[in-house]
């Protein structure tokens, strides 16, 4: 079937998997590696230095920077924001941005910020609003402000509330 990149979108990456879909108003630069069967939804940033696995929902608003890897199946809400430097200083850049992690499977909502470095593990399932300041494990609940554990998740989606 192919690629369906809308027309408003500016893709300067040739590096995408079949059957993805890039909707209107999205900048991707050329480094960036998105995988097959990925749906981003309009207004996305996605930076050179990015990893996007199969499977990938994006929601519209987000910026993916440098150093962030989505890796299969993950799921990002609208208006998610990622960070990649601890000590942002204006036209000042690190040696390399820190590494962002969200394994396979993690679905991470609507407004929630992860603070550059950290990694959310697989399955994970974190709360809309919710800001995360450090590794949240495998098949846990996170939310809050920062984000606590509030249980953990299972294979069907079934959430035990600790």
């Amino acid at each position: 079937m192919g690629n369906r990149i809308h027309n408003l979108a500016d893709v300067q990456t040739d590096n995408i998997g079949e059957d993805t879909m890039i909707w209107q108003f999205c900048v991707v630069l050329k480094g960036a590696k998105i995988g097959k069967n990925c749906n981003i939804n309009c207004q996305v940033f996605i930076e050179n230095n990015v990893i996007i696995g199969d499977n990938v929902t994006i929601k519209p608003g987000v910026q993916i920077w440098d150093g962030v890897t989505l890796e299969d199946n993950v799921f990002i809400g609208p208006n998610v924001t990622f960070t990649n430097d601890l000590i942002p200083r204006s036209k000042q850049y690190p040696v390399e941005f820190s590494k962002t992690l969200i394994e396979r499977g993690a679905s991470i909502g609507a407004n929630t910020t992860i603070v550059a470095g950290n990694t959310v593990g697989m399955n994970a399932l974190i709360g809309a609003g919710s800001v995360v300041t450090k590794d949240v494990p495998a098949n846990t609940v996170w939310f809050g402000n920062p984000a606590r554990q509030k249980g953990t998740i299972n294979e069907k989606g079934e959430i035990l509330y600790i």
